[in-house]
């Protein structure tokens, strides 16, 4: 077994279970989240306060600034590292979050190629309008030279397509094309944290939302478009929260419609992440709602790893 994924929608308590495994037994926490690897985003993330990252580190989070981009290709090429420099210590990986693509390239490799992203195809057109399409295929032949071999200086079409690829993912189009071996179901222990109660879950997330807005959402979205050249369109301030904070402070609707969005947004992304995780194989589903969580979860580790 290479790790265990500890897998729920949003304020199902991934994080206080995680915490009581890695307790009592020899596990080091990764972080399975698209939007806690950017630095200065605390609040509206709902990051282990300081305390609990000092007893308890977690690997994958702050690493890269709000202006960055990180893609799946990249989660996958850390995840892979550190999986082999915790298992050199004896210990196993306990992947925990709600990305659910970030899972999916771990159980099952990354043979489909990237959607299509507007924002990262309006850049690559603005390059070629400023330096032309056979700079682009330099600029090609750099980060993928099989690729950019087959392709004509011209040919701005399947430039830009293996330019977006490449920016999206951080791995080159060629890697794609070739046939990637699939990781083996059975290479984790699959555990989710799912709902008994739709409606109990509804009222959790409602009240985390109020918990951030208390902390201090709003102002943190603010200290960071001050502190850094934001857009909207970016990846952090795409995430739940912070694009409706933004919004808010654009003065696009007040402060009870942005509450209300923000909850919104937030039961959609749960059901997203529930709809995604009843279709996976070989799933080992809690009650997050259970009194007995805790002793149901680690009988079955206790199972699994002879401890």
């Amino acid at each position: 077994m290479k790790g265990i994924f500890l897998m729920g929608p949003t304020a199902s308590g991934k994080t206080a279970l995680a915490i009581e495994l890695a307790r009592r037994f020899p596990l080091e926490i990764i972080s399975v989240d698209s939007a806690q690897v950017f630095r200065h985003m605390d609040v509206g993330t709902a990051k282990p306060d300081r305390s609990i990252l000092a007893e308890f580190p977690h690997h994958l989070i702050d690493i890269v600034d709000p202006t960055e981009r990180y893609s799946a290709g990249e989660f996958l090429i850390d995840a892979k590292r550190l999986e082999e420099e915790i298992a050199a210590r004896g210990k196993i990986p306990l992947f925990v979050g709600g990305t659910m693509l970030y899972f999916k390239a771990l159980a099952e490799g990354l043979a489909d190629l990237p959607k299509a992203d507007p924002a990262v195809r309006a850049q690559i057109d603005m390059d070629a309008a400023n330096f032309g399409w056979p700079a682009l295929h330099e600029k090609l032949s750099q980060i993928d030279p099989e690729t950019a071999a087959r392709l004509e200086p011209a040919d701005s079409q399947r430039i830009q397509r293996a330019l977006e690829v490449w920016l999206i993912s951080g791995k080159p189009l060629s890697e794609f094309l070739k046939k990637e071996s699939k990781a083996c179901e059975d290479d984790y222990l699959r555990i989710a944290l799912l709902p008994s109660s739709r409606s109990a879950l509804h009222e959790r997330i409602a009240e985390r939302f109020q918990t951030m807005l208390l902390a201090g959402l709003v102002e943190e979205t603010q200290s960071l478009r001050q502190r850094f050249a934001l857009d909207p369109a970016m990846p952090s301030m795409r995430a739940v929260g912070y694009r409706q904070a933004w919004h808010y402070l654009e003065g696009d609707y007040g402060k009870d419609e942005f509450r209300e969005k923000g909850i919104a947004a937030t039961r959609q992304l749960a059901k997203r992440q529930i709809t995604w995780l009843r279709s996976m194989n070989n799933l080992n589903a809690f009650d997050c709602f259970s009194s007995d969580l805790d002793r149901e979860v680690k009988t079955l580790l206790k199972e699994n790893l002879n401890a």
